[in-house]
Parts: C-alpha cells; sequence; structure tokens
C-alpha cells in the first residue's frame, strides 16, 4: 500500500469538529484505498463546509440549488490521475462535506457523527476512483456494498453504530 497524504481544512464555523474526527477521515481514505489495491502514494484533499457553501458549490458544479452531505471532485478518469511532481503522487482529487448537514443526518438516521462523515468520506472516495450511483442499478448496489465493507472494517457497520431504542 502506498503512503496516502490526506489533506484536511475546516472552512466552516457552523459544528465543533471532535476529536479524532481527523483521524477517522485517515484511516477511510486508507481503507477504501487499501480494499481497491490502490497500491500507489495517492493525495486526496477534505474540506468540511457548512450548508451555505456546499449549496454554493453544488448549484455551481452540478447545478441544483440545493444544499447537499457530500461533494467529490475527482481529478482522475478512468483510472488516470495527474501525479504530483514534488511528491510523485497520485493527485485523486477533492471531498466536500456540510458538517452541518452530517449532524442533521447522523441525529436523523439515529448514528454516530463518526459513523456518518465516515460514510461519507468512504463514499467520495469511491466516487473519486471512479464508482457512480447516480443512475442506480448494480452500480449502485456495488458501491454500497464497497462503503458497508469498509466501514465494517473500521468498527463502523451498521448494527454496531445504530443507538439503540433502550435509550
Amino acid at each position: 500500500m502506498g503512503i496516502v497524504k490526506v489533506y484536511i481544512s475546516n472552512q466552516q464555523k457552523a459544528v465543533k469538529i471532535p476529536s479524532g474526527l481527523r483521524l477517522l477521515i485517515r484511516k477511510c481514505c486508507h481503507a477504501v484505498l487499501e480494499m481497491e489495491g490502490f497500491g500507489k502514494p495517492a493525495e486526496v484533499s477534505v474540506t468540511f463546509v457548512d450548508n451555505n457553501e456546499i449549496q454554493t458549490l453544488n448549484r455551481e458544479y452540478r447545478h441544483k440549488d440545493a444544499s447537499t452531505d457530500v461533494l467529490s471532485f475527482p481529478l482522475g478518469e478512468n483510472g488516470e490521475y495527474d501525479i504530483n511532481e514534488d511528491t510523485g503522487a497520485y493527485v485523486l482529487g477533492d471531498v466536500v462535506i456540510s458538517m452541518e448537514k452530517a449532524v442533521e443526518q447522523a441525529e436523523r438516521y439515529g448514528h454516530s457523527l463518526s459513523r456518518e462523515v465516515g460514510f461519507l468520506t468512504v463514499h467520495s472516495m469511491l466516487h473519486l476512483l471512479g464508482y457512480d450511483h447516480e443512475q442506480g442499478g448494480l452500480e449502485a448496489a456495488l458501491m454500497r456494498e464497497k462503503e458497508e465493507t469498509v466501514l465494517g472494517r473500521l468498527g463502523l457497520s451498521r448494527d454496531e453504530t445504530y443507538i439503540s431504542e433502550e435509550r
């Protein structure tokens, strides 16, 4: 497995970033690349934003005037990626996560913020590697299966993270 450099920046103030979340994101990125057999050095950028900023990006790049949970901006196509001249790493792309939306969804689905951000990170990493679920069907099912496999390996499977109704 090549070295994975994950650049993380926080460009929002709506949600305090819990300790350990940055490490979890790095683990998610590494786990996806390991599962996919991506044995080369890689770089990924992850940015935390608020709902307003992700709505602006969604409108600008996807022509959808609504906030969303995560956006992926792959920098490669068909397995071909730019290479950072200074590091020799393959530049996979950018992940943008709305922390406000992540908190909302964690509450809605009854699991931890860590599980939600982990899911969003894994989901986006798969997009950076060329997976797509937009058309539904087999490709969407394959992507979901891969997401759950990685999250399970990291101890973030659905069964282990849902809040029990006893609380």
